[in-house]
């Protein structure tokens, strides 16, 4: 009995222990107020307001009120923040961890063991060990359970309540990379099936990996801006940001190679975006004509009078008006819209004039992927109705528009999407993606062995080789 208490004693010592490694220096005071503004800032900007649910945002508000009161550290209430804001499904609307808690959070790191997830095609795959595991976790083992429960189960339940995410797609890849995301002393129990078969148990706990050496060998630093050529004279141009004006000169300085090319391919696939300028400038080269097209904007247009105009008015008034109020259809449901945060500015949109350039007017692919996102997917709306452009690859991240940045109590911030984009045509791609010519979804030998295995990139070339040849 006296052993038994002893081991409940130390438990809790050590849970203590590190505990007090995570700062709590916020006073409840300070929590409510940041949960708070949070919460007006989202009623008053946040574009999207109307797709949301509003009891459940309404009651997750409730709920977040009580929850926060029961943190014991700023890590952890900065976890019902991200829970808040997951309501809202929105990549760029998104709360942030201040940087001293940032730089404590722990997602491949568990002491003797180094772990590297993803999501391949729905199921969470090692991509990565430490070198000293790489026989006891083969490459390519699937993580089949995490405490006790399947993979899908713990996701669902303690990972993507978490995460903030316009498309599903994005959220299934972000809540597989994370799935084992936490703070040094978490602990966790996993089941591993090996490619062969096996069932493999690891008992896992956070805390720093002394062992630097990785299986496989981490790849070189990418840069911004790659060129090269591949057989039957098609051109590869891979860029990875938009944020640098860099990657334009870059882009221009092989103009007079590019010329020469039967096909060119655009990986864009890890472009998180950046400047729409910047990508505009590239993609001015591929557009027919003087003018380039790019999406249409809007934001939430508030008046408080109409707002409280529209307060006293149902659903049911917009369908023939008010008429005891002189309150035609029209009118009814642009107050209706005015209080329910649906009526919309927007900007004036003409096609923007480019300056002369000669044209690269040769058949393209542009490879996308799920991190395609932001000023990278309004390079594809620039690119969007022109003949001589493919996209291949998978749909894009879905998620773009204007951030309005707040901070928070203890450093921390949040933004919120003001501004809601479409295509050209009013088609909304927001939580969707911008959808390929040819979808091509990787696979797990893309995954593992990135440099042998591109099936994206191969369907590009396949297709350039048929089109070049007719």
């Amino acid at each position: 009995m006296k052993n038994k208490i002893s081991i409940v004693c130390l438990l809790l010592f050590i849970c203590s222990a590190l505990s007090a490694q995570i700062p709590n220096k916020l006073t409840l005071n300070e929590k409510i107020y940041g949960l708070s503004k949070f919460w007006s800032d989202v009623e008053y900007n946040f574009v999207y307001l109307y797709k949301t649910d509003q009891p459940k945002w309404d009651k997750a508000y409730r709920e977040a009120i009580v929850s926060i009161q029961k943190t014991e550290n700023n890590y952890q209430y900065y976890k019902e923040l991200k829970k808040l804001c997951a309501v809202l499904k929105d990549g760029h609307t998104q709360v942030y961890f201040p940087e001293d808690i940032e730089n404590k959070i722990m997602v491949s790191m568990f002491g003797e063991y180094r772990l590297f997830l993803m999501n391949v095609q729905g199921k969470v795959y090692v991509i990565g060990t430490n070198k000293s595991k790489e026989k006891e976790i083969p490459l390519g083992s699937e993580i089949i359970t995490v405490n006790g429960l399947s993979t899908a189960e713990y996701q669902d339940k303690f990972v993507k309540p978490y995460i903030s995410s316009s498309t599903v797609s994005y959220l299934n890849f972000k809540a597989g990379v994370n799935l084992l995301e936490g703070v040094n002393g978490d602990t966790y129990d996993v089941e591993i099936k090996t490619p062969k078969g096996d069932i493999r148990k690891l008992h896992l706990t956070h805390s720093k990996t002394e062992e630097t050496a990785v299986n496989p060998e981490a790849l070189p630093n990418q840069s911004l801006f790659e060129f090269k050529w591949l057989k039957n004279n098609i051109a590869y141009v891979k860029i990875s940001s938009f944020e640098n004006s860099s990657v334009v000169k870059d882009f221009e300085s092989k103009l007079s190679e590019l010329k020469n090319a039967k096909g060119i391919i655009l990986d864009i696939r890890n472009n998180g975006g950046g400047s729409s300028k910047n990508s505009k400038n590239i993609a001015k080269y591929f557009v027919k004509g003087d003018t380039i097209y790019g999406a249409k904007n809007y934001s939430r247009k508030i008046i408080p009078t109409e707002r409280a105009l529209g307060s006293f008015l149902t659903p049911k008034d917009t369908v023939a008006g008010k008429a005891e109020w002189g309150l035609s259809k029209q009118e009814t449901t642009d107050l209706f819209k005015a209080y329910s945060g649906s009526k919309f500015h927007e900007f004036e949109y003409k096609p923007q004039v480019i300056e002369p350039v000669e044209k690269l007017n040769i058949p393209t692919v542009v490879l996308t992927s799920v991190l395609t996102a932001s000023a990278a997917e309004d390079f594809l709306i620039y690119l969007y109705n022109q003949k001589n452009i493919t996209r291949i690859g998978d749909y894009s991240n879905g998620s773009t528009g204007q951030p309005l940045q707040i901070e928070l109590p203890g450093n921390g911030s949040a933004i919120i999407c003001t501004k809601k984009v479409t295509l050209p045509d009013g088609e909304e791609f927001i939580g969707v993606g911008i959808k390929p010519h040819i979808f091509t979804e990787r696979n797990l030998n893309d995954t593992l062995y990135p440099v042998k295995f591109d099936s994206q990139l191969e369907a590009g070339i396949n297709y350039l080789k048929k089109t070049v040849k007719n």
